[in-house]
């Protein structure tokens, strides 16, 4: 017998929770203590898991303490095709090789998360490897070519006379299919994968004559207020260095405050509305908020010395307790190749981005010409913005 708990339930279905499709249908079954069969489907396409990332992770986690059967779906079938969720161009295959390895990774990350003791794991190519042509005639006559030209991604290289895959029309279907051979009740999933998971949920009534529910979680926004990216460098790793992540979150725009609250802690709204109450200062807040984060991926110990590390170098204007070490047998360095040579930048155009913007300290001194040569001494720092240092180590 599943927790059929009023308020648990409540919180399952509004936290962080975009769209419930059927809200009350799942309700009723939630509350009348039956288990029920969900999943959430990823492709192992090789990312670090974010802070956005985790969001229906940790509702798997939810449903999972409440005693449902609980599923993470790796698609290693279906990443050899590649999603065309949000791509304006076809995706390269993956191979075997990098599914395992990136699965393996996967998997690692998320264990912060879940219990793979209690959380199964399956592959879809245990059956989509295996449906002959008749069955796939079979899958893709349940929908029309107009139900599926009218996706986003597709209407818009169709206005840039970008090509369509025909295997990006059948990924749907194959998605939509996971659900029809796991006889699921509930697929969860980001509200981008909305199209593919009603797709599913008619495939289950077809096949299984069974209303498969579908919940979309919200969208977290990076730390700037656009999407969460790697390309935007405003993101939040979960298996990143505590220091990082509580600098990072420090750094956040106030008016996100409350996103990440919900969408990133695990605190009741009782206890977030008690933190809100002590202060007005955004800056306290925050620091509550970055300790919660910090503590909930590393424990409480690093969240605390991740916090006093900031106070040190933000607060006090401290250089950081350890800093990291690019060891040289140079004496005069240039500016941009220094910066990019320490990874303290990307590229010479972000190096010299950085210096004319005076972001570029050396000891005391500030540096604003990005054509200087730098005579390195043992020990000198060198700092960009306001979280990136190293130490220079002369051999």
């Amino acid at each position: 017998m599943t927790n059929s708990d009023q308020q648990k339930i409540e919180e399952l279905l509004t936290r962080g929770v975009e769209e419930v499709i059927v809200k009350e249908d799942l309700k009723k079954q939630l509350e009348s203590r039956k288990k029920i069969r969900l999943y959430l489907g990823i492709d192992p396409t090789g990312f670090d898991l974010h802070l956005g990332h985790v969001v229906p992770l940790w509702k798997l986690k939810e449903f999972c303490d409440l005693g449902h059967e609980v599923i993470l779906l790796i698609g290693d079938f279906t990443a050899k095709i590649g999603d065309p969720t949000g791509k304006d161009a076809t995706r390269v295959p993956l191979t075997d090789k990098q599914i395992a390895a990136n699965m393996a990774d996967y998997k690692r990350q998320a264990s912060k998360i879940l219990d793979f003791e209690k959380v199964k794991i399956v592959h879809n190519a245990k059956w989509l490897s295996k449906l002959k042509f008749e069955d796939i005639l079979k899958l893709s006559g349940q929908f029309t070519v107009q139900q599926m030209i009218i996706r986003d991604m597709f209407q818009r290289r169709l206005e840039k006379d970008l090509p369509i895959n025909m295997q990006e029309f059948m990924y749907p279907l194959m998605q939509g299919y996971d659900s029809v051979a796991m006889d699921v009740d509930l697929e969860i999933g980001g509200n981008d994968q909305m199209f593919n998971m009603l797709i599913g949920r008619t495939l289950q009534k077809a096949y299984n004559n069974k209303d498969k529910n579908v919940m979309t979680t919200k969208l977290l926004l990076g730390l700037d207020g656009r999407k969460m990216s790697k390309t935007y460098d405003n993101f939040v790793g979960i298996c990143e260095e505590p220091n990082n992540m509580f600098g990072k979150i420090m750094s956040m725009k106030d008016e996100l405050i409350d996103q990440y609250f919900e969408l990133a802690t695990r605190l009741s709204k009782i206890e977030i509305d008690s933190i809100k109450n002590l202060s007005t200062n955004p800056r306290d807040i925050k620091a509550r908020l970055a300790f919660e984060i910090v503590k909930l991926y590393n424990g409480e110990v690093a969240a605390k010395k991740a916090e006093e590390e900031f106070n040190k170098v933000f607060t006090n204007k401290e250089l950081p307790t350890n800093i990291e070490e690019f060891k040289t047998n140079k004496i005069n360095y240039p500016i941009l190749d220094l910066l990019c040579d320490t990874k303290l930048a990307p590229s010479k155009n972000e190096a010299k981005r950085l210096v004319e913007g005076g972001a570029v300290t050396i000891g005391e001194n500030k540096i604003s010409d990005w054509k200087q040569e730098i005579k390195l001494e043992n020990d000198m720092v060198i700092k960009v913005g306001k979280r990136k240092f190293i130490k220079i180590k002369i051999l």
